[in-house]
């Protein structure tokens, strides 16, 4: 399959000459009252364009927060976090804003869909919602549909869909999107083995096919042995 028509547009390759994500002495401090808890303690950490790439740890070690940085939900206590050569905390308001549309997908582990709209429609508004190229939507949402085998699902209301194939359908509205920088947040945790490897099957489908970085955060060793590289993060540093 040919990549997607985005990584041929000069802008894009420019900004492919650098890391997809990087971590600089990062410190992540939550406050409630006079206690604190530090998340993530001077995280050093860099993702090279179309790695696959899993944060690997137990429950509590900074792993999602490292992700909520990277997708511009949150805000660096200390250090810095950049995406394709910017600093996402420098980022003003409408730039910000840019990036979680068209630059970034995030794939949770649940309520990633409209529920009532079908499959298709589901898709189709996540690309429209997310900015960007307006010509020839409904190619890219063919295109999607076919890439991860949902096309027979295409009219299915997304709530009457098994958990793996909501999951897909949410990888597809990324690669309809021609995201360049895909994030998911434990995305294969309530899933069953079989429906696990299909989902993972996906991002490196996403990766492969459609040019995308993937990096997602698990506590699945399944998971974590079919990426490209895995980074442990344990007590808010790499182990």
């Amino acid at each position: 399959m040919e990549v997607t028509s985005l990584y041929r547009e000069p802008e894009r390759r420019q900004q492919l000459s650098f890391p997809a994500l990087e971590f600089h002495d990062v410190f992540k401090i939550f406050r409630s009252g006079p206690a604190e808890t530090v998340a993530l303690r001077g995280l050093e950490l860099r993702i090279e364009p179309r790695e696959f790439v899993a944060l690997y740890g137990p429950s509590g070690s900074g792993k999602s927060t490292a992700l909520h940085l990277a997708a511009g939900l949150d805000a660096p206590s200390a250090g810095d976090v950049s995406a394709f050569g910017r600093s996402i905390p420098r980022l003003g308001e409408a730039a910000l804003a840019d990036y979680r549309g068209r630059e970034v997908a995030i794939v949770f582990q649940n309520e990633n869909l409209w529920s009532d709209l079908s499959t298709r429609q589901n898709v189709r508004l996540s690309l429209t919602l997310g900015g960007g190229r307006r010509r020839g939507i409904s190619a890219r949402v063919d295109r999607a549909l076919t890439a991860f085998d949902l096309q027979d699902r295409a009219r299915q209301r997304a709530g009457l869909l098994s958990g793996g194939e909501q999951q897909r359908v949410a990888i597809a509205a990324a690669a309809a999107r021609e995201a360049p920088l895909v994030l998911a947040d434990e995305p294969t945790a309530e899933l069953d083995v079989r429906n696990e490897q299909r989902v993972v099957s996906a991002f490196r489908r996403l990766r492969d096919d459609f040019g995308s970085t993937v990096v997602i955060v698990t506590h699945s060793a399944r998971v974590a042995d079919a990426a490209d590289r895995v980074v442990e993060i344990r007590d808010g540093r790499l182990a």
